[in-house]
């Protein structure tokens, strides 16, 4: 689980917003692009070649 602190200091490396913790802390969302990324080991994978896109559906989901 990531702490609170490095989550308020986190951003997406795409655009540069803010992002939120989903799936059980397992992966960091950027609602704006649609683009998740996940968290390996407590660390944050930022890398937008590495980023898994998500569909409306997952999209909606995530952002309830």
């Amino acid at each position: 689980m990531l702490d609170d602190t490095l989550l308020n200091i986190l951003v997406c490396p795409a655009d540069r917003g803010p992002l939120l913790l989903v799936n059980d802390g397992r992966e960091l969302y950027n609602p704006r692009l649609r683009r998740a990324y996940r968290i390996d080991d407590g660390i944050p994978v930022l890398l937008v070649d590495e980023a898994r896109d998500v569909d409306d559906e997952e999209h909606g989901r995530l952002t309830a």
